[in-house]
Parts: C-alpha cells; sequence; structure tokens
C-alpha cells in the first residue's frame, strides 16, 4: 500500500497523460482483433475527433489540478473530513475512499448531467457518438470536464482524500471508462457476472442506446453497484442497442461542430 501511495504521491502529469494514452492505444487495438461489433466508419478520423476533445478534458483537469491540492491540504489540516470521526485505516478506509470517489465524483456526476435539463445538452456531447468504441470513453465538452472536477472536489472534501489517492482514483477510473466503452467480444457470461460490482461492456453500452428509459440507466463507471442501490440499472439484449441521441442531429464527428452543439437553436 505504502509503494502505491508513493508513486501516485509523486505521480507526473506526463505519467498521468501516459496512462491514458497506453489505456486507449491497447483498448484501440485490441478492438481491431476482437470486435464486438463491425462499425461502418472512419475509424482514424473518429479517434482524432474524440482525442481532440480529450486533450481539452486533460488541460481542463491539469489547470484546476491545484485545487484538489488545496481542498485535500485543507480537509486534513482542519480535520473535517469523514475519517477524522471514524477510527477507520489501512486497507478498509483505501476502499471506502475510493467507493465514496467513484460514487460522487462519477456516478453523482453523471447521474446530475442526465437530471438536470441545462446540463443534458452538455453531456450529451459523450452521447452523441453513434460509433461507441474506446475513444469515446473522454469524449466530453469541456464544460463537463468542469463540472466533473466539482463534484470530484466534493468527493475529496467528505472522504479526506489524499492527493495521491485521488490520483490513483483518477487512472483507475480513466482505465475502467476505456474498457466499458471499448467496442470488444467478452464472453457474455463473464460479462454479466462481472456486472454484479463492476461496470461492464455491455452494460454500459445500455446506457449509450438511443431510446428512453435505457439513455436514463447504468451511470456507473467503476462500480455497478450504485446502479443496483440507486434503482439506475437496466439491462437490454445487446442485438437491440443502438447508439446516439434520437435527435435529428449529426456532429459529423467535426470537432468544432461537437463544441458548438449544446448552444445550437433548436
Amino acid at each position: 500500500m505504502e509503494i502505491i501511495n508513493s508513486f501516485f504521491l509523486e505521480i507526473s502529469s506526463l505519467q498521468r497523460a501516459l496512462i491514458l494514452a497506453l489505456g486507449i492505444s491497447f483498448f484501440w487495438l485490441l478492438e481491431g482483433i476482437i470486435p464486438f461489433r463491425i462499425l461502418s466508419y472512419n475509424k482514424f478520423k473518429h479517434a482524432i475527433t474524440n482525442i481532440l476533445l480529450t486533450v481539452t478534458t486533460i488541460l481542463v483537469n491539469f489547470s484546476l489540478a491545484f485545487l484538489i491540492v488545496k481542498t485535500s491540504d485543507f480537509v486534513y489540516v482542519n480535520k473535517i473530513g469523514l475519517f477524522t470521526y471514524l477510527e477507520i485505516n489501512g486497507v478498509t478506509r483505501f476502499i471506502i475512499t475510493l467507493l465514496i470517489l467513484d460514487l460522487v465524483g462519477a456516478y453523482l456526476a453523471h447521474l446530475v448531467q442526465h437530471k438536470i435539463s441545462f446540463l443534458w445538452p452538455i453531456h450529451a456531447v459523450h452521447h452523441s457518438d453513434k460509433s461507441v468504441d474506446t475513444t469515446t470513453a473522454n469524449r466530453h465538452h469541456p464544460i463537463e470536464s468542469f463540472v466533473r472536477f466539482f463534484f470530484t472536489l466534493i468527493a475529496v472534501f467528505i472522504s479526506e482524500s489524499s492527493i495521491a489517492m485521488v490520483f490513483l482514483y483518477q487512472s483507475i477510473s480513466v482505465a475502467f471508462s476505456q474498457f466499458n466503452h471499448a467496442n470488444i467480444n467478452i464472453s457474455e457470461k463473464f460479462d454479466y457476472l462481472m456486472s454484479f460490482v463492476f461496470v461492464s461492456p455491455n452494460m454500459h453500452k445500455v446506457h449509450h442506446h438511443y431510446k428512453m428509459p435505457y439513455t436514463d440507466s447504468n451511470y456507473g463507471n467503476i462500480f455497478s453497484i450504485w446502479d443496483r442501490i440507486f434503482g439506475t440499472y437496466m439491462n437490454l439484449d445487446t442485438k437491440d442497442i443502438c447508439y446516439g441521441i434520437d435527435d435529428n442531429y449529426n456532429d459529423e464527428n467535426n470537432f468544432w461542430k461537437i463544441i458548438k452543439r449544446p448552444f445550437r437553436k433548436i
């Protein structure tokens, strides 16, 4: 545990970016070997567009990283976090912190963007992808990156998380997001069993179905337990899944058109 904490305490921005790049590269290549669905699209053009949007996410997160450090230090110095009142340490504290970061920073942040009307057009950039693959994982509008960062700060405040723990969580979160968006074919039985604890690819594919109520389900990123606990879990035969949004708007994988998407006249 100390080795992991030490590594992520001293991890550089370059190393964090490298983890993201390696994950995308691995699953992007794996999609070509064992594809779940043969997608009729220009894989390179699609990847470039989504990677440009990923760059905006990286810029937002890296430019605001100092706020996480300040929040983590503030909670520690003032002894106002969750673990100040609980005599829990070691592995148990590690697991609970990871759960809180995922619940607030991922599940709740995602749920809110579906339920609050003015946030949905921004989050719709992610759902507008009609060819979901591993590059879709970080296809977020820059404004959404700010929203998600805000929820991460809340999670840090509640959990009394160290900066090392936040960076570890974000690395795991990125890897899981790339995995559960990836267009890879894995055993349905394994996928099903996995979905009782973790978000599996088939489970998350349901979330990208263009029709309600499936679009408003399966919000989790790492742990699927939140969807099961809060009643937002849904299942759908993968053969029936059709990606995208039913709004008759085609962004044509055009970066600038995607950026302007939330502000277009309807």
